[in-house]
């Protein structure tokens, strides 16, 4: 079994985790673990843990996921797991790790102290930016035995992202972009951002970029009368669509107002799925895709999106 210390845990949900030397890491509920061996038995209850486990080749270590998973493919025949369930369910399993995020410790307490007087190791990781993701994706590397394949998945995306913005580096306008985090609320997202980072590594200009993120959240409020104030200089209007927010474009076409909006006027309003664009998996390299051919169509062609594929297997040869 592998042997794992907790050298305390803090009460700050907020706290920033990171590698604290060899083979020992620090979570974000202050949680201080040191690693002997490689998890083996994992449950995982985010999607974007799944998404990661399953990028650095984990399958047979996964024993469990959450009730929501939609990728990959493989993660649908996992056994399912919930933080609601009773702790027995997840003792019976046996695993070794559990992989939770900040909203689980803050949320189910008294579920998370149950696992882990029971001898499970529960880690909670949900990076907020770019930055944090690399040292997120390191983080499951030291847990899993898989460094330097959590390595060569930061070079890769790097790389990518690299070739991405080298598309739209000598355009001589770019567009202006405002991207819709939750509608009936009129908020974006913060200018650091996954989403935003997705938006101008496409070569979009974030009209926002003055916006404040809430509780510090990855969410800022704007309001309507602001958005409106750019009107004539919106070239695109982009919406994320998910659990938190489920816009049409004729929602938005049809919002009070917007007709004044220039992206409204001109038909390019579009709809993004949230998992490509604002979860910290390798599948943001798509959603920056995805962001491209709705911004500059004739430079994010179908050969551009072969690329993705080409770096990964360039990167792990």
């Amino acid at each position: 079994m592998t042997a794992v210390t907790l050298f305390g845990i803090s009460n700050g949900i907020g706290a920033e985790f990171r590698i604290a030397g060899t083979n020992r890491i620090i979570d974000q509920a202050g949680r201080m673990i040191s690693i002997d061996r490689p998890f083996k038995r994992i449950i995982s209850l985010y999607g974007a843990h799944t998404e990661n486990l399953f990028s650095l080749g984990l399958n047979k270590e996964i024993i469990g996921v959450s009730r929501h998973e939609a990728y990959p493919p493989e993660a649908l025949g996992k056994p399912v797991f919930s933080y609601r369930e009773d702790p027995e369910k997840f003792m019976a399993a046996r695993p070794d790790l559990v992989l939770i995020r900040p909203m689980i410790d803050r949320g189910y307490p008294r579920f998370i102290r149950r696992l882990e007087k029971s001898g499970i190791t529960v880690v909670s990781l949900q990076p907020g930016s770019i930055d944090k993701m690399y040292t997120y994706w390191a983080i499951l590397g030291v847990l899993s035995g898989r460094a330097s394949m959590a390595q060569r998945m930061i070079h890769h995306f790097q790389d990518t992202v690299t070739y991405f913005r080298s598309l739209t580096a000598n355009l001589p306008f770019k567009k202006k972009v405002y991207f819709e985090a939750i509608h009936r609320k009129m908020k974006t997202f913060s200018p650091n951002s996954m989403a935003i980072f997705a938006l101008e590594a496409a070569g979009g200009i974030n009209i926002a970029s003055d916006a404040m993120p809430v509780r510090q959240t990855n969410i800022a409020a704007y309001g309507k009368e602001r958005i409106l104030s750019h009107a004539r200089d919106i070239d695109v209007y982009l919406a994320q669509y998910g659990a938190m927010n489920r816009p049409t474009v004729e929602m938005i076409r049809h919002e009070p107002g917007f007709t004044a909006i220039k992206a409204v006027a001109d038909n390019q309003v579009y709809i993004i799925d949230e998992k490509i664009v604002s979860r910290p998996t390798l599948r943001l390299l798509f959603g920056i895709y995805e962001i491209g051919t709705k911004l500059y169509p004739w430079i994010f062609t179908e050969n551009v999106r072969h690329v993705i594929k080409q770096f990964r297997q360039q990167r792990d040869e």
